[in-house]
């Protein structure tokens, strides 16, 4: 698990000394040595590795990673470009494509959206192969919320996206009165329908960004494999 190198250190630095990360620390050593657990160790902070929190503009905030083989890569709904597209980012794509017209790519590779400000996150940034939420309560989320107070402090204007109910559980965090916090259903298939589509967070991001005089985010990821779609999330 290689630490945060970056400015990230400065304020969340100090989690890593903290007792219940060093029991986290201890719990994860024995998981990678015993159990298949995603993503690889040296990807569990990749969202952090790729948006330093100075480049933070909208922080996108899921549960936890992928649990099939191949998937998970440390970032929010995001999988390596040769994974076949997961159902729930499937859906994310074409809110994207109805709300700004970006073209629908053929892969899940989301570092774009991380190089222009986009943090990646999870509540909880491991999970044990084929068991959804497994690493859950094991001490990520108290990391996590650590995370989520760090970008709710800073002096300049963020976006969060919160997607179905444990994002929203955490909005009464997010105090700030320079931040816009936009809420909706999960995009998961279960739940796109009641309200994620059409909730048109990506223009709104933008053009509270732009309002606010900084650069809006390039939504656009290169399509640079054949669609698929991938039928468990």
């Amino acid at each position: 698990m290689p630490k945060i190198s970056n400015d990230w250190m400065d304020t969340i630095g100090e989690e890593f000394q903290k007792p219940y990360y060093l029991t986290l620390r201890r719990f994860l050593i024995d998981e990678y040595r015993t159990k298949l657990v995603f993503p690889a160790a040296d990807d569990i902070f990749n969202a952090f590795h790729f948006t330093p929190l100075s480049k933070v503009k909208v922080l996108l905030l899921g549960q936890d990673p992928y649990h099939n083989t191949g998937q998970a890569i440390g970032m929010s709904f995001a999988v390596p470009l040769a994974q076949e597209i997961p159902p729930s980012l499937v859906n994310i794509y074409k809110e994207l494509h109805d709300d700004l017209g970006c073209e629908i790519p053929g892969n899940g590779n989301l570092k774009k959206w991380a190089d222009e400000g986009v943090l990646l996150l999870n509540t909880v940034l491991t999970v044990r192969a084929h068991q959804a939420y497994s690493h859950q309560g094991q001490g990520w989320e108290q990391f996590t919320d650590a995370v989520i107070s760090a970008v709710n402090a800073q002096d300049r204007p963020v976006v969060y996206f919160l997607w179905g109910r444990p994002a929203q559980a955490k909005r009464s965090m997010l105090n700030n009165p320079k931040h816009l916090v936009l809420e909706a259903p999960h995009p998961s298939p279960l739940s796109a329908y009641r309200g994620f589509f059409g909730c048109k967070h990506f223009s709104r991001a933008n053009e509270f960004l732009a309002a606010n005089g900084i650069d809006p985010i390039d939504w656009q990821i290169e399509n640079t494999a054949p669609f698929s779609f991938k039928k468990d999330d």
